[in-house]
């Protein structure tokens, strides 16, 4: 009887151990193989676990912010790590995100951060057109968004399903910048010029990069993949002289409620630091660091070397649900 006691207590005192082994939960919608390792650099650190959600391709940030909103009764989750900024608002519109004011965010600029908050930018991207350039000639390289309704491009170019991620974000901007008139005009000129639709802005790329497509819209990060892996590829910035480039920040935000708060925190200001910037910079997703203390340059343009698009993000939100409508009622059938 003893000596089951002893063991008993043994195993008691095992399971209290696991249950106060400090951990956070992070939904993140950047994809897996650039996020997990720092995540696992955070674990390293700190010694607190690391319990992350990913996203998939087809549904980047929209999937997990509906996990978000479903869970607001009882969360799950402490960070939410966006790879955009829209579906980010939208949480804090609707009181599902604490404010909180990281120590690193003194290092960020006024636009990429909230006033109130709420969530902080970092390891921007760019929206942009990439080329195949074994199949469209310098002269005939696109200059605007305009020109991919022209004839000479039907059929020959494609944009990722513009109802998640950074393409949903994009089209959410143009019905904010352009209004939604000329926004819906632009989305049903590409439908008529025979826009390929494909699931990702990955899938986008990898078909310009194979030729099946002789451009398409993506990130910049999808398409220094394609870059790095030496395909016959160049990144085109379209309307320099006109609305300009969209650059897209990830987002950290703390979740509201969290369940393990002072961790989230911590988490938070880590993947702020000038060291995690400067990893996502070097990286193949070569993203542009906004943490001013961060010393390694951007491998692809920025804000201060380009016409970056002025746009309201806070405006853009509001325009997410009237872009998404139409997109699903009129762009994608």
């Amino acid at each position: 009887m003893y000596k089951i006691c002893i063991i008993f207590l043994f195993i008691l005192m095992c399971s209290c151990t696991e249950k106060e082994k400090p951990q956070v939960v992070v939904y993140t919608a950047l994809d897996r193989m650039f996020s997990e390792p720092i995540l696992k650099m955070f674990e390293k650190k700190t010694g607190i676990e690391v319990r992350a959600k990913y996203d998939n391709e087809s549904t980047k940030s929209v999937g997990l912010t509906a996990c978000i909103i479903e869970e607001k009764l009882r969360p799950r989750c402490d960070v939410f790590w966006n790879n955009e900024i829209l579906n980010t608002l939208r949480l804090k519109k609707r009181g599902l995100l604490a404010s909180f004011s990281p120590p690193q965010a003194n290092n960020i600029p006024e636009n990429y951060k909230d006033d109130e908050y709420y969530w902080t930018g970092f390891a921007a991207r760019a929206r942009v057109v990439i080329i195949n350039t074994n199949k469209v000639a310098p002269q005939d390289y696109p200059k605007s968004i305009w020109d991919f309704a022209q004839k000479n491009w039907r059929g020959k170019f494609g944009i990722a399903k513009p109802v998640a991620g950074t393409t949903a974000t994009h089209v959410a901007c143009w019905f904010s910048f352009l209004g939604a008139e000329k926004a819906q005009k632009l989305l049903q000129s590409l439908k008529n010029n025979n826009v390929s639709i494909e699931s990702g802005n990955k899938q986008c790329a990898r078909k310009v990069a194979e030729g099946e497509l002789f451009a398409a819209f993506t990130d910049t990060d999808d398409a220094m993949i394609e870059i790095n892996d030496k395909k016959p590829v160049k990144i085109i910035y379209l309307d320099t002289e006109g609305i300009g480039t969209l650059f897209i920040p990830n987002t950290l935000a703390l979740i509201r409620n969290a369940p393990h708060p002072q961790n989230a925190k911590k988490l938070i200001d880590f993947l702020l630091s000038p060291q995690v910037e400067e990893l996502l910079a070097k990286g193949p997703s070569s993203q542009i660091p906004l943490n001013s203390q961060t010393k390694v340059r951007a491998r692809v343009k920025t804000p201060m070397q380009i016409k970056e698009m002025d746009v309201d993000f806070a405006q853009a939100a509001s325009s997410w649900e009237e872009a998404r409508n139409y997109v699903i009622k009129f762009f994608l059938p």
